[in-house]
């Protein structure tokens, strides 16, 4: 790991004292305090990506309370674009290997990755670090092919009444959302909620118009068992494609949660939001897909050490 400036150090130590604040006193644990029941939301913070996520998983009940013998799972990392995992733009490979590692010793069947891209899928694939990481693993990491999309009704849809959604991903036994946290043009933050965008057809841009009540209707459809939500690297400007390693700061954070809107809530606290005044979170929470309010869930948060 590359050391860290005096200027990102001072900028994650901020990020993480508001969102303490804002969080309330109660909600910090100690490591090695003792868990007796899963957390709500697991924060762990340290300098190597697997390890967090195996610290996060576990602290929100472990792999097994997710995966079961025989299982297919998809693992849905943010994949789309062509760079490298330095410039932030894709979920970190790492992350997405450790959580296939975890679920084939679970007893998973199979482990499929996969991303509808916006840049060409191969180079994305590859540049991303996540196809080679995850087949290492034992993942398949299939292109996403135009024919297995069908439209699907919406009967929760306030803008959008049917779309149409990759089969695979309809068609797993568990959906673990793997999102990155980074800027984004349109939303101002992109999480977990807009990463599900990546299991869509269609002309995805026609989603930017009224994008909160659109995005929240898309995810009535789906509904990931466990969102891990990787801000190792952050990309804090020009997102969402990036491709300077200057608008990257390592948090070197997970955030792991059965409900995704208090991740993605939690998600844009760290990037210095509010997440009351971001339109589609509370717009999510509104039809009940999840709690905005983090200060009103158990949260337990680790440090650990190299």
């Amino acid at each position: 790991m590359s050391e860290m400036t005096r200027r990102d150090f001072l900028a994650k130590s901020a990020a993480c004292v508001a969102v303490g604040c804002l969080l309330g006193p109660g909600a910090r644990r100690l490591l090695g305090s003792g868990i007796n029941a899963a957390a709500d939301l697991a924060v762990v913070r340290g300098p190597v990506p697997r390890a967090n996520v195996q610290k996060a998983i576990e602290l929100v009940g472990g792999i097994s309370k997710f995966v079961r013998s025989g299982d297919i799972v998809v693992v849905k990392p943010n994949m789309a674009w062509d760079r490298l995992p330095e410039h932030g733009a894709n979920t970190d490979p790492e992350v997405v290997a450790e959580i296939v590692r975890l679920c084939l010793e679970a007893g998973a069947r199979k482990v499929r990755v996969f991303d509808r891209t916006c840049n060409e899928a191969r180079r994305c694939y590859l540049r991303s670090g996540i196809q080679k990481a995850a087949e290492k693993e034992g993942a398949e990491v299939p292109f996403v092919m135009e024919q297995r999309f069908r439209t699907v009704s919406i009967p929760e849809g306030e803008e959008i009444k049917s779309w149409a959604f990759y089969r695979d991903a309809l068609e797993g036994d568990v959906l673990i959302n793997v999102p990155v946290l980074k800027s984004h043009s349109i939303s101002g933050v992109t999480i977990g909620l807009k990463n599900m965008m990546g299991i869509l057809g269609g002309d995805r841009g026609l989603l930017h118009h009224r994008f909160d009540k659109k995005i929240v209707d898309i995810n009535t459809v789906v509904r990931p068992q466990l969102t891990v939500l990787d801000a190792t690297r952050v990309l804090l400007r020009n997102g969402p494609q990036g491709g300077n390693v200057r608008d990257v700061q390592r948090m070197d954070t997970i955030v792991a949660g059965v409900d995704r809107v208090a991740v993605d809530a939690y998600g844009a606290l760290l990037f210095g939001r509010d997440p009351t005044q971001m339109g589609f979170l509370v717009e999510a929470s509104r039809r009940g897909l999840g709690k905005l309010d983090v200060k009103s869930l158990r949260v337990e948060e680790v440090t650990l050490s190299a």
